[in-house]
């Protein structure tokens, strides 16, 4: 039995598993051969009663495939072994991506919004563009939410490649029989897969997302899944998800590329409609719904504490301040006051009155210092962008102080990077959002995650019409 903190090939230290069906497992653990031990998925297979051929076959498919794969929304291939110890064990190593599966974030609720699906299917053909264009085509055959990761740096990553078909169905050549039953087209099921069959999976992986609704659970005519009466969404980005999802391998877009092409023509015909809509509507001003419409696409990451609020003239963000948890570091240096007071009062029952007098006056003036420190991280940064300036500050008691002021024209870049701060003598680093001008750089949201930060600039840049 595999236990935790045991390692494994002489290098991979177990450390939590992830996963487990019939003969194999998921583990998250540690590669040990490297100076800093670096975080990896380690996929074990074990050859038994539970495991046939066929199994093992597509776990050596697997591991053949990623080795060739560059893609950076592909954990990245590490190593393959095999350990035999009793029991003939199987392993595949690849990178760890911090983050959750699409299916765990339906699990706690999260609702998908349009926008969001509209990107996490553009994430996602990219990436099959770039399988189904490799020679021979690689399909992956088995794409589903709990196959997509949506990471810490807010892109989506597709993972598990168990299913993975790396060479066209020649005529009488069958395959093993895989995928999920909901996800998968029906000539998959019939050992046939073709480009377009990663097409209609990531049609029905959209379709869950939009509904919360497995597909497997949702009503169907004709083989075709029926979900438009449960979503409101722009009609063409309905009709561009049923034509991905049609069960007829025929009507299905054949190639990654002319789904993304119909997507994108669908967002611009989408655009010209409402730019007439508003042509004709005198009580409503174009400004104000092309603002609305960026306002859709500026939704704070999933997650997130960050709030925003947007007007056709001003966008503004809320950052919260320091949690009290984070405060609790503080301690330390009041227990360290608490001893040295108990070291000098003998000496202060010696001063004169006077001397007390300073002393308790230099005592008042570090509490003060230290108390409205604490108080200024625990206040909220407001993030403030109009049509002339770009603005930091805190409200403190209800005054507003301004920590950065410059013109809107000046900004050249936005961007987030590690910066050292010393505090004494020791240095620590801490993830900030910077500002750049023509005349200096502005940091700010120090400490932030990398996921907070990613959306923060996306969304600032977005504001600014910066590429």
């Amino acid at each position: 039995m595999l236990q935790p903190e045991q390692v494994i090939h002489n290098r991979y230290q177990l450390k939590q598993k992830l996963g487990q069906t019939a003969g194999r497992k998921t583990w998250l653990a540690e590669d040990l051969s490297v100076p800093a031990a670096e975080t990896v998925v380690v996929k074990l297979l074990a050859f038994g009663d539970e495991v046939q051929w066929d199994d093992l076959k597509l776990f050596e498919r697997e591991a053949q495939v990623l080795r060739q794969l560059a893609h950076p929304q592909i954990p990245k291939y590490r190593d393959s072994f095999s350990v035999d110890d009793r029991l003939l064990w199987f392993g595949l190593v690849q990178d760890y991506i911090p983050g959750s599966s699409l299916k765990q974030l339906l699990a706690q609720g999260k609702h998908y919004t349009e926008q969001q699906v509209r990107q996490i299917a553009i994430d996602i053909l990219d990436v099959l563009t770039y399988l189904h264009e490799l020679s021979p085509p690689v399909l992956h055959r088995d794409i589903k939410p709990s196959n997509l990761i949506w990471g810490e740096d807010d892109r989506i990553y597709l993972v598990d490649f168990g299913a993975v078909q790396d060479r066209a169905a020649g005529e009488g050549a069958t395959f093993t029989v895989v995928g999920t039953y909901g996800y998968a087209p029906i000539e998959q099921f019939g050992g046939r897969a073709v480009a377009a069959s990663d097409l209609y999976a990531l049609g029905a992986t959209l379709i869950h997302l939009l509904t919360g609704i497995s597909p497997a659970d949702l009503p169907q005519k004709d083989l075709r899944i029926q979900f438009a009466k449960r979503v409101s969404l722009n009609p063409r980005f309905v009709e561009w998800i049923d034509k991905l999802a049609d069960p007829d391998v025929e009507k299905r877009f054949q190639t990654t590329r002319q789904a993304l092409e119909a997507l994108r023509s669908a967002e611009v015909s989408s655009i010209q409609t409402d730019e007439s809509t508003i042509a004709r509507s005198p009580s409503t001003s174009q400004r104000s719904q092309l603002e609305q419409s960026k306002e859709r696409s500026l939704t704070p990451a999933y997650n997130s504490a960050i709030e925003l609020h947007q007007t056709a003239d001003e966008l503004l963000i809320t950052i919260p301040g320091t949690s009290l948890w984070t405060l609790l570091m503080l301690i330390p240096i009041a227990i360290a006051l608490i001893v040295l007071g108990q070291m000098v009062m003998p000496a202060i029952v010696l001063m004169t009155i006077e001397s007390a007098y300073i002393l308790f006056f230099l005592v008042l003036v570090i509490v003060l210092a230290i108390s409205a420190a604490v108080y200024w991280e625990l206040l909220p940064t407001f993030v403030k962008l109009d049509r002339a300036e770009f603005s930091l500050y805190k409200r403190p008691f209800g005054f507003t102080v301004t920590t950065i002021l410059c013109s809107k024209a000046d900004i050249e870049d936005v961007f987030h990077t590690m910066k050292t701060f010393r505090t004494g003598k020791t240095t620590y680093d801490k993830r900030v959002v910077t500002i750049q001008t023509n005349r200096r750089e502005y940091f700010f949201a120090i400490g932030l995650s990398k996921y907070d930060c990613s959306w923060l600039v996306k969304a600032i840049k977005y504001w600014l019409d910066l590429s």
